[in-house]
C-alpha cells in the first residue's frame, strides 16, 4: 500500500473484539443486571457454555502489557483469588441448565501458568463436572515458557487441556530483553514435541512493532516457528495504549516502529507464512490447511468471541469469572470489577462482582452481526444477515451507518467492493477492516472514547 493511504488510515479504531467495544460498557449495566442476563441466557442462541477464567498474576511485567496483570507477589492474595474464583463458580454455574454443554474453557492472564497444576486441575473439575461437553471441546490455556518446567508442560494433557498457546512474542532475545520479557526456559522444539506426543494442539503468539524489530528479525522468528510447525501461528499487532498500562511509556523512550516499517512487518511476515502453506484467518491468525477455522473461513462462517477466532461449532455464550473478565452472552455483556481486593470482598458476599456491562437494542444486534462477520470473514452478505436474523435488508443498513460517500472512499483507495448484495475487504487491503467496521458503526460517530490505532 501507498505510504499516503497507510498514513490516512493509521488512526484510532476498535478491534472490535466485541461489539459495541468495552470502553462502551455503563456502570447501569449492574449485578441483577447480569443474573437476570444470565437466566435468559438459558433459552438463547448460541446454546453451548463457553468458559472464560482470569488468572491476572506475572512473575514479571512485561512492558507491552495492556492486559490487566498485576505482580504475583503476596501468595496470601494469590490464595484468596483462587479462592474467590471458585466461590464465583459456585455462584454462577448452577444458574446455568444442566441441558446445555461445555464447548470451551480457555484460561487467560496475566500469566494462567504461574499457578501450580493442582489450581489449574481444581478448576477444571469444578466446571467439568457441571455439565456434559460437546465432541472435542476446546480446553485451552495462555502459557509463559519463560518459567515452565518439563513436568509442567507434560502434566497440562493429563489435567484436560488439549489446547495451548505458547507466548513467545519474538525469538530475538534482545527484543524480549528490550520488552522485559524473558525468554523461553526451554527449548521450544522439545515442548512441541512432549505436547504433540499427548495431542495437543499448538498455538504460538508473537507480537509484530516492538522496540528493535525489523523486517530481518522478525523474518527470522517466523522461520524459526514455521521449522517447528505449531498448528496456528498467531501474530499480534503491538496495540500501543499507555493510557491503559503506563508501563508502555519505557517503549516509547527506546523507539517504536514507524507505521510503514510495522505494516511491512506484518507484510513480509504474512508472504513467509502463506508461502510455507499457512492460510490467513481473521486479522492476525495463520493456520494449516487442515484447521476448522480455515475450512470455516472458507464458508464464510468463520466467528469469534473472547476467547478469539472460532467456529459456530464450538462458539458458546462465554461466562467469564476473575478480576475484569467480561462475560458475553446472547444480548449483554458483564465485565467484573478490576481490582483484586474488591473482587474477592464482592464474591465472598455471595453475589457477582459486576462492574459494568450493556444491553443491545434490536438495532446494535444487527450491527454486531454485520460487523463482527466483516472482521471475520471480510465479507458481509446482507441476504445471509437477513436470513440469520429474520429481518430485511433495509433493516441491515438502517441499523449501521451506511454511508456511500464513506463506502466510495474506500473503494477509490482500493480497500473493497461493495454492491446491492454485500461489502468485501479485497485480499490486499485486510489489514483496514477495523477501518471499514468503524465507518459502519453508529456508535463512532462523534465519539470521545479512545482506541488504538488501527496500523
Amino acid at each position: 500500500m501507498k505510504q499516503s493511504i497507510l498514513d490516512k488510515y493509521s488512526v484510532p479504531v476498535p478491534r472490535y473484539t466485541s461489539y459495541p467495544p468495552a470502553n462502551f460498557f455503563t456502570d447501569s449495566f449492574n449485578t441483577q443486571s447480569y443474573i437476570e442476563a444470565i437466566k435468559a441466557s438459558n433459552t438463547q442462541e448460541p446454546e453451548h457454555i463457553s468458559i472464560y477464567i482470569h488468572i491476572p498474576f506475572c512473575f514479571q511485567m512485561c512492558y507491552y502489557c495492556g492486559c490487566n496483570a498485576t505482580l504475583l507477589q503476596d501468595k496470601n492474595i494469590v490464595n484468596k483469588y483462587i479462592e474467590a474464583l471458585k466461590k464465583e463458580m459456585q455462584i454462577v454455574l448452577p444458574m446455568l441448565s444442566k441441558n446445555r454443554k461445555i464447548s470451551q474453557i480457555h484460561y487467560g492472564g496475566g500469566t494462567p501458568t504461574s499457578q501450580p497444576i493442582s489450581v489449574l486441575k481444581e478448576l477444571n473439575e469444578i466446571i467439568l463436572s457441571k455439565f456434559d461437553c460437546i465432541d472435542n471441546p476446546e480446553i485451552a490455556i495462555e502459557c509463559h515458557p519463560g518459567y515452565m518446567s518439563e513436568d509442567y508442560w507434560k502434566a497440562l494433557p493429563d489435567i484436560g487441556f488439549n489446547r495451548v498457546s505458547i507466548g513467545i512474542q519474538d525469538f530475538d532475545e534482545a527484543i524480549l530483553n528490550t520488552s522485559h520479557r524473558k525468554k523461553s526456559r526451554l527449548s521450544i522444539e522439545d515442548i512441541v514435541s512432549w505436547l504433540r506426543q499427548k495431542g495437543v494442539s499448538i498455538n504460538m503468539d508473537f507480537i509484530y512493532g516492538l522496540p528493535l524489530q525489523t523486517t530481518e528479525s522478525f523474518t527470522n522468528s517466523i522461520k524459526k516457528a514455521i521449522k517447528i510447525r505449531p498448528d496456528r501461528i498467531v501474530t499480534f499487532s503491538y496495540a500501543h495504549v499507555p493510557w491503559v498500562n503506563p508501563l508502555q511509556q519505557k517503549l516509547e523512550g527506546i523507539g517504536l516502529p514507524t507505521t510503514s516499517q510495522k505494516s511491512e512487518l506484518f507484510d513480509v511476515a504474512s508472504h513467509i507464512l502463506n508461502n510455507a502453506g499457512y492460510e490467513s484467518i481473521g486479522l492476525d491468525h495463520f493456520v494449516l490447511p487442515d484447521d476448522e477455522l480455515y475450512i470455516a473461513s472458507l464458508e464464510n462462517k468463520l466467528h469469534r468471541n473472547f476467547q478469539g477466532y472460532c467456529t459456530r461449532r464450538t462458539t458458546g455464550q462465554v461466562y467469564a469469572f476473575g478480576v475484569t473478565g467480561i462475560s458475553q452472552l446472547a444480548n449483554s455483556y458483564s465485565q467484573n470489577v478490576k481490582d483484586i481486593p474488591t473482587y474477592i470482598n464482592l464474591i465472598n458476599k455471595g453475589k457477582p462482582a459486576v462492574l459494568k456491562g450493556y444491553s443491545l437494542n434490536k438495532n446494535e444486534q444487527i450491527a454486531r452481526e454485520v460487523i463482527s462477520t466483516l472482521m471475520c470473514n471480510y465479507v458481509s452478505y446482507w441476504d445471509e444477515i437477513s436470513s440469520l436474523l429474520n429481518i430485511t435488508t433495509d433493516d441491515i443498513k438502517e441499523a449501521i451507518n451506511y454511508d456511500t460517500n464513506l463506502l466510495n472512499d474506500f473503494v477509490k483507495d482500493g480497500i473493497i467492493k461493495y454492491n446491492d448484495k454485500h461489502i468485501r475487504i479485497l485480499p490486499e487491503a485486510t489489514p483496514f477492516v477495523r477501518n471499514v467496521a468503524a465507518s459502519l458503526d453508529l456508535l463512532m460517530i462523534n465519539t470521545d472514547k479512545k482506541f488504538s490505532k488501527s496500523l
